[in-house]
């Protein structure tokens, strides 16, 4: 017997058949219970009237609680005023385990509640659309990169060395000395470039900034591409072509989502190349002309990127920003080697940072000045180095984050709600 699945009502009209899932609401209306069922692909109104049904059943069907784990045996017919177009007309039904308390009602809870709840929370109709939503983004990182000749090659969660200082790092005991848990997958990439020429990472990042915005995880997920012989214009067009990507297929395949989301999908269909290009000088004459109190020379605030967002429509891109607030292993640029060859994607609606990238130092002697200019181990780099030293070539790559990404797409103001279980500054459990 073929499994049925909500999301698949349409294949099964005029047939019997049966649902395995959770009562996700209930309603009466004298002889008739509309118990509203959900399978995780979908929900689906079973109409129970009582002459169709056992006395007993038809009872049951009064008591039980939200959540109770069940089965529910009838025939699918259309009903253009259901959820999803589509309706069960009850035979019978069997409980797998009642639910007579389940803690999340139908009133409004605080945000504290549910993130203690999350276990259960995730269940919700809004939750879950974002969650599947996240899963298409994800599959739309893969496939672009796929389709597109990179190699996936997976790199370590533990490192052995604070590469860029310890103040953000999670320091764990390796046997008998330490480790620290990844914060990018990049540095691993540029050696896997070396030998496959396109490359790409995906998995956890951690980072240890305690900061408690609305922008911050301190577990979070990360696609990284590094692209043999790129520059930084290389790079950007990478970027944008990965982003505009994404956003369409979202929009072909997860509109009833974004529709549960209330999200306003016209600002999505408005994601289309090229995108904005600004350098970071042009960005700093934006936040002034708005009145923003910004010292040249400093990095980007949450807030100053949204201010400079809020300027475009599309996600803008900012490059060459000043080299001293950048990463050791960012290539200067030969014009103004105060500036580096770096870019900043910063999604519209004011949510700020969703790609960092640029091109890479692939001169051995002046990588290893940088590392020693920023007090790095210059024995934890000597693979690092070894890429120089063996065939260098010019390269960059960026990092995606999907949580902030999943936002924007979303229109959800915290990332905590664009992860199943989230990590934050206060927040372990569950």
């Amino acid at each position: 017997m073929q499994e049925f699945r909500i999301e698949d009502a349409h294949e099964f009209v005029g047939k019997e058949v049966t649902i395995k899932g959770w009562l996700y609401n209930k309603r009466s209306s004298g002889k008739i219970k509309f118990l509203l069922v959900r399978d995780g692909s979908g929900i689906m109104q079973c109409v129970v009237v009582k002459n169709n049904i056992s006395p007993e059943k038809f009872e049951l069907s009064e008591k039980i609680g939200l959540e109770t784990s069940l089965m529910v045996r009838g025939k699918i017919k259309e009903e253009p005023r259901a959820i999803g177009g589509y309706e069960m007309e009850v035979i019978d039904f069997d409980i797998y385990q009642p639910v007579y308390d389940y803690p999340i009602s139908k009133k409004e809870h605080g945000i504290e509640f549910l993130m203690e709840h999350r276990h259960l929370w995730i269940r919700s109709r809004k939750q879950h659309a974002i969650l599947k939503i996240r899963h298409e983004i994800i599959k739309a990182c893969r496939d672009y990169f796929d389709m597109n000749g990179y190699t996936l090659v997976d790199t370590p969660i533990f490192t052995p060395s604070a590469c860029e200082g310890t103040t953000t790092l999670f320091e764990t005991k390796y046997f008998d000395t330490s480790a620290y848990l990844t914060q990018s997958g990049q540095l691993y990439n540029e050696a896997t470039a070396a030998a496959f020429g396109k490359v790409y990472c995906f998995g956890p990042t951690f980072r240890a900034e305690k900061s408690k915005t609305r922008r911050h995880l301190m577990e979070f997920w990360m696609v990284e591409p590094e692209i043999a012989w790129a520059d930084l214009n290389d790079v950007m067009d990478v970027a944008e072509d990965f982003i505009v990507f994404i956003v369409k297929r979202v929009l072909e395949n997860r509109k009833r989502e974004l529709e549960v989301l209330e999200r306003d999908i016209s600002k999505l269909e408005k994601i289309e190349k090229p995108f904005p290009r600004i350098t970071y000088g042009e960005a700093v004459e934006i936040l002034k002309k708005k009145g923003v109190d910004f010292k040249d020379g400093d990095d980007f605030g949450g807030g100053d990127e949204t201010v400079i967002s809020e300027s475009f429509e599309k996600p803008v891109m900012v490059h060459r920003y000043p080299i001293d607030i950048k990463a050791f292993y960012m290539q200067p640029d030969p014009e103004d080697e105060n500036l580096a060859l770096c870019v900043d994607v910063l999604a519209p609606e004011g949510y700020g940072e969703i790609i960092g990238g640029g091109q890479r130092i692939d001169d051995y002697e002046l990588l290893l000045k940088k590392i020693k200019e920023h007090n790095l181990p210059v024995e934890a780099f000597k693979w690092y180095l070894d890429i120089r030293k063996y065939g260098t070539f010019p390269h960059g790559g960026f990092g995606m984050g999907i949580e902030r990404c999943v936002a924007w797409i979303c229109g959800i103001r915290h990332v905590r709600e664009t992860i199943a279980f989230p990590r934050t500054l206060y927040r372990i459990y569950p």
